[in-house]
């Protein structure tokens, strides 16, 4: 079958959260943790003392880790920088680790990812610092940002990317992870191409970007390693919505770097089948990500393919844990 893409991850992050997991085992909400100094800011910390070489190679590890998993293409996504500098150190390393990986990442500047409270006028910084200079080395990246209370405001978020796409820079949004603030409705009118998280999306918003041209992004990892609330799969479908599925891969929300678990846990909680599933993490993401020659078996696309363990494909679906690929061939090459 197509390789998987995994079309939404932060898996470049230096540091670990092993000790705010603990804090969560006893009974701390990850907002708490967050506007108590935790959460994004302590990779943050992390990430401005890790150089661009520890950045790759970590990076590097767990693209190998994913390949392994039978992922051979995805995005990975800036936004543990916040500061100019360090954002666009974040992008270089993404950049240099996909030269150096047998599969193909595809970088977003997450410059709308969290606020410094050390930083003053951060949102102002952002605007007419960050976003200049990320645009001036990568002219055509796509840009995103996190709106959630604690985060960035619905108002805050559309200065941001009324100045991106003033500058033709693609838009991608996380939106109703844990608060449904009106940014779904604000990303569609200003043609994002996808709006990711969902979990906290009220029936008829969903059913508004089922409607559009913007594409809805379902992260399951990250309800079952947060709170257990996960997006309606099964009412996008049935509206007729354009869905995929990721990984969400990071070292707070989503410590996953598997699609194939991925794929289980939307079958049981997004209510898809295996079917809507396979599609979602292989031709819908590559839609997602611009990546027209991957996603399915057809004449004239690359060879990014593997061979699972099982006999019917229902089974990604069925089964959880374990290895499902038997083997990875990318660009026409067995690489795991």
């Amino acid at each position: 079958m197509p390789a998987f893409i995994d079309c939404h991850t932060h898996a470049c992050w230096a540091g670990d959260r092993l000790d705010e997991w603990e804090l969560k085992q006893r009974g701390a909400t990850y907002l708490e943790i967050l506007e108590s100094g935790g959460g994004i800011m302590s990779t943050v910390r992390a990430v401005r003392k890790a150089t661009l070489e520890q950045l790759t190679e970590s990076l590097l590890d767990r693209l190998n880790w994913m390949l392994a998993e039978g992922t051979t293409a995805c995005e990975v996504k800036s936004g543990y920088g916040l500061s100019t500098k360090d954002e666009l150190k974040m992008l270089d390393a993404i950049v240099l680790a996909d030269q150096n990986w047998a599969g193909r990442a595809s970088p977003t500047a997450c410059i709308g990812h969290a606020k410094d409270a050390d930083i003053a006028d951060f949102v102002d910084r952002t605007i007419n610092e960050t976003l200049p200079a990320v645009h001036e080395r990568y002219p055509s990246v796509t840009i995103d940002a996190y709106t959630e209370q604690g985060a960035w405001s619905v108002e805050e978020t559309v200065r941001l990317f009324s100045a991106a796409k003033d500058l033709g820079h693609p838009l991608r949004i996380h939106a109703d992870q844990f608060n449904a603030l009106g940014m779904l409705e604000a990303a569609i009118e200003l043609g994002a191409l996808s709006v990711d998280h969902l979990e906290a999306t009220e029936p008829d918003s969903l059913t508004t970007l089922a409607q559009s041209k913007t594409m809805g992004v379902m992260l399951p990892c990250s309800g079952f390693h947060v709170d257990d609330r996960y997006g309606d799969g099964r009412a996008f479908i049935d509206a007729n919505g354009a869905l995929a599925i990721a990984t969400n891969v990071n070292p707070g929300s989503a410590p996953c770097l598997s699609m194939p678990m991925a794929i289980a846990l939307a079958t049981r909680k997004l209510g898809i089948t295996a079917a809507e599933s396979i599609c979602a993490s292989t031709i819908n993401s590559a839609h997602l990500l611009g990546f027209n020659d991957l996603g399915t078996l057809d004449v004239g696309t690359q060879a990014d393919l593997i061979m699972l363990r099982h006999s019917d494909e229902r089974q990604l679906g069925y089964t959880f844990g374990g290895s499902h690929v038997e083997l990875v061939i990318c660009n026409g090459a067995i690489v795991a």
